[in-house]
């Protein structure tokens, strides 16, 4: 693996693909520095060498220019936490960046516009990577967020840097967070999958039966399971077409060894909505009129005695609509739980968009040992597939 470790960045000018796609508010402030902090460490490991850095992101989904998407809003935020100046530059590509990147000195930064301001960018057209390689005699990958794009500037340009291209800090730890996950974790691990519906987490299933001793389910998704096994589950969402493969799911994982554990109560509404009537109600005696929306306390208790005996968790998605103040409890108490037992010495991961707003929301993302920063990545990764991105930095 080409870490920064085994490469020193004197006099180099090094390009290195950040993910400061960053959530911003009407006034283009940045909400979430945690992407460009994440980013810190690899730009501290090039500038302390002695090099320069060109640092190459997207923003949000441009059509074409964007003044809105425009990199310069957020030029000063960057600036601020990574603690050197920044020189920001108009264009992306082209002479004058490329003049402006040969006058850098060590130690200096240069940010380069928007890179999905061109459509060459998502398309991974080679002429652009080109243009983009000719910037540095270094290539750094460091945005796990895309990792799973062929994008110009993740996949395609690493082609130009064959013998001068690394994992950035933050790349290189999220491959190893789901490595030991995957294999090399301690044992009993347990997979914690939460969310919506069971369809977009099939793949992840299917791949980690091999992996894991014990996998909670929970959430949405848990009513189909419910269903498929005779239970009556009211207004709950439930996906009718995917009865059949739950059942499939639950004869596979008792094959394998694998234990799963499903809510036995939900914390039920008359509606959807923060200010619903609340029951309680075993999952497969829910009446019409009502719908689950939390994991119930029985469910609670038995769920932190699974996680407790884990000395390897992943968690990826919430029990419950965890943005409704009265139906959070199971998602808290999931997130007390995994805190506890990482205290314990377990090795704990939160991926996926929901389970880290989630962590974020209830302050408890310094409590697990690792939250992942990127989304559909993670999701990609757990199903088994090679990320290109990662694909070429090892090629």
């Amino acid at each position: 693996m080409r870490t920064l470790d085994t490469a020193n960045f004197s006099d180099k000018k090094v390009l290195i693909r950040v993910d400061f796609n960053v959530p911003i508010d009407e006034n283009n402030r940045v909400t979430d520095h945690t992407r460009i902090k994440a980013a810190k460490p690899t730009v501290d490991k090039v500038l302390a060498d002695g090099g320069s850095c060109v640092l190459m992101t997207h923003l949000g989904r441009p059509k074409g220019v964007d003044d809105n998407l425009s990199l310069r809003h957020i030029v000063l935020e960057i600036q601020t936490v990574l603690g050197v100046d920044i020189q920001f530059s108009k264009q992306t590509i082209g002479p004058e960046v490329e003049a402006q990147a040969k006058a850098l000195q060590p130690g200096q930064i240069m940010l380069l516009e928007n890179l999905r301001f061109y459509d060459e960018e998502t398309k991974g057209d080679e002429q652009f990577a080109n243009a983009l390689s000719t910037l540095a005699d270094c290539y750094i990958n460091d945005a796990f967020g895309t990792a799973h794009r062929a994008h110009a500037s993740t996949t395609i340009v690493a082609q130009f840097f064959p013998k001068a291209k690394y994992f950035g800090y933050l790349l290189a730890q999220e491959i190893h967070a789901i490595d030991r996950v995957m294999s090399t974790g301690e044992k009993p691990v347990l997979a914690v999958l939460g969310g919506a519906k069971v369809s977009s987490k099939i793949t992840i299933i299917e791949n980690i039966l091999d992996k894991v001793d014990h996998l909670i389910i929970g959430g949405g998704m848990s009513f189909t399971f419910a269903k498929a096994m005779g239970g009556q589950i009211g207004n709950s969402i439930c996906e009718d077409d995917k009865q059949e493969l739950a059942l499939s799911i639950l004869i596979t994982a008792k094959e394998k060894g694998v234990q799963i554990h499903l809510p036995t109560d939900v914390v039920a509404g008359d509606r959807f909505s923060n200010e619903a009537n609340q029951q309680i109600f075993p999952i497969d005696h829910i009446p019409d009129g009502w719908e689950g929306m939390d994991a119930g306390p029985e469910s609670v208790v038995a769920f932190r005695e699974v996680v407790l005996q884990s000395k390897t968790i992943l968690w990826n998605g919430p029990l419950g609509v965890f943005e409704f103040s009265q139906f959070s409890q199971g998602t808290i108490a999931l997130g007390e739980a995994i805190s506890a037992s990482t205290r314990k010495g377990a090795f704990s991961l939160v991926g996926g968009g929901d389970s880290v707003a989630a962590v974020k929301q209830f302050n408890m993302e310094n409590e697990v040992s690792y939250v992942s920063t990127g989304g559909g990545a993670m999701l990609e990764s757990l199903e088994g597939k090679t990320l290109p991105g990662i694909a070429a930095i090892m090629a």
